[in-house]
């Protein structure tokens, strides 16, 4: 089973760390750790019990930085002991302040990080060695993420979830953590999630409606009769229930049906393109790569080993 250290010090951030537990936890395909430099850290509101050390930062597979903090002095042995894990091969990942310690160990430097937006200039600042990118949920750098602040960092477990597992299980923890697998932003990740409609807005039938139909060639009136309501009408739902247009959520919906069999078939790109809904196979590609921030192939050969 994945190995999940999450590591806890004193002024932790209480969501920061809960997101990682819980979102690991409710796929029941990792085994989650608290581990840290001390066997109780203290919280704002709390104190928290540690159970492992630093020593096991040795024996897992992915490590978890949450946000602590500001001005928290990081202790020498952390910073070796993630050095250590890296050079193991260890997976490692941080949520929003999580960033400053994870920098610390210089093992993000040269790289392109993000952190919460408050946060970003001074994260600039402190380690001029790397590219601070405000305006981004996550940056997957393969061994080393990182992401922004709050309910970013569920969208980064997600997404190394989705990595490990496909996304059928990501999609599951989505489902029970009741939020939306696609939030619009300045985003340009390697993946990009399932368009959930809100549950219990007043577009979620016909979203659900357009996803189940997303293959046909849906006009704007089409989605506007279903809704039953005025085109005009339908874009101003839409705006503020999805903060997108029906044909931007058109789009993405067939994006994501094509990362689907992109992941669990070998059919042919041109294939999925006209089963999706896809006009030509070069418009699929083109629309592909805009919202996937990556080819069709090249989605192909990252995930569809998760189904081997």
């Amino acid at each position: 089973m994945h190995e999940v250290a999450v590591v806890v010090m004193d002024s932790v951030v209480p969501f920061d760390f809960a997101v990682g537990v819980d979102a690991f936890n409710w796929t029941g395909r990792y085994r989650v750790r608290l581990c840290g430099p001390k066997r109780t850290v203290k919280s704002e509101l709390f104190e928290l019990k540690v159970p492992h050390g630093l020593e096991s930062l040795s024996e897992v597979d992915t490590i978890l930085l949450p946000g602590h903090a500001p001005g928290l002095v990081i202790p020498k042995r952390v910073i070796e002991a993630l050095r250590q894990a890296a050079a193991r091969g260890v997976r490692i990942a941080s949520i929003c302040s999580g960033a400053f310690v994870f920098a610390a160990t210089g093992l993000l430097d040269g790289l392109r990080v993000t952190t919460h937006w408050l946060a970003a200039a001074e994260l600039q600042a402190r380690h001029p060695a790397i590219r601070v990118d405000p305006d981004v949920l996550y940056v997957d750098n393969g061994q080393f993420l990182t992401s922004a602040g709050a309910a970013a960092g569920l969208d980064l477990c997600l997404h190394m979830i989705r990595r490990d597992h496909g996304s059928a299980v990501a999609a599951d923890a989505a489902r029970l953590a009741v939020m939306p697998l696609e939030r619009e932003g300045g985003q340009a990740q390697f993946i990009v999630t399932p368009p959930v409609a809100p549950q219990g807005a007043e577009l979620e039938p016909v979203l659900r409606w357009m996803e189940a139909n997303a293959a046909d060639d849906l006009t704007l009136q089409d989605v506007a009769s279903r809704a039953g309501m005025s085109t005009r009408t339908l874009n101003r739902r839409f705006r503020e229930q999805t903060g997108t247009t029906p044909l931007q959520w058109l789009h993405r919906a067939r994006v994501r049906q094509a990362q689907h069999l992109l992941e669990t078939t070998n059919q042919p790109v041109e294939l999925i393109a006209s089963k999706v809904g896809f006009g030509s196979a070069t418009a699929f590609r083109d629309r592909f790569k805009r919202i996937a921030g990556t080819s069709p192939q090249s989605y192909r050969a990252a995930f569809r080993g998760c189904h081997n």
